[in-house]
């Protein structure tokens, strides 16, 4: 980024993290839905009603770019890139990984970095990744798998709602400026 030579050098700035001060702990409310929804008394809509608008984190690993064998014979990492994590199923499908706080991450894998980032923003990641799935706390204890439609609406910011009859339905903005 280069500044005009009118403009002041701190009148351009990256704009920050809404997560500023996150402990890294898990949503009290989303851990009660992941919870409850693994012993069978929470449906796959109330789960989407309170991860819609939590803030996950989606871990990053280094991958070795290249290596370079030093004098002394020991292979030294030359260059790496950081990356989001994607699994691929059984079935050759693709998913992103993310996780609801910092013990589920380290249970799945400790040297990962956690982004912490707001559910639509992981779920926009996978669909722009090609991944049919978001999966939630894959080494537990409560794992949670946000696929295809409804991973779609969550990355449009969509948001599930309970109607008058108690059935479940999308309320999005049919035109959406973000």
């Amino acid at each position: 980024m280069t500044a005009s030579p009118n403009e002041r050098p701190d009148a351009r700035r990256l704009q920050g993290s809404e997560y500023v001060d996150d402990d890294g702990s898990a949503d009290a409310a989303l851990a009660a839905a992941l919870s409850a929804y693994d012993a069978g008394s929470a449906s796959y809509p109330e789960v989407l009603a309170v991860l819609a608008p939590a803030r996950l984190l989606v871990p990053v690993v280094a991958i070795l770019g290249e290596a370079e064998i030093g004098e002394d014979g020991l292979a030294r990492d030359k260059s790496s890139d950081m990356a989001a994590v994607l699994l691929t199923g059984a079935d050759g499908r693709l998913a992103l990984l993310a996780f609801t706080d910092l013990a589920s991450l380290a249970a799945w894998d400790p040297q990962a970095r956690p982004v912490p980032v707001a559910a639509h923003l992981a779920a926009a990641t996978a669909v722009q990744e090609g991944a049919h799935a978001l999966v939630v706390d894959v080494a537990g204890p409560h794992t949670f798998v946000l696929a295809d439609d409804d991973l779609h609406r969550v990355a449009a910011r969509w948001t599930p709602v309970r109607l008058e009859d108690g059935d479940w339905a999308w309320l999005g903005a049919a035109d959406d400026q973000d």
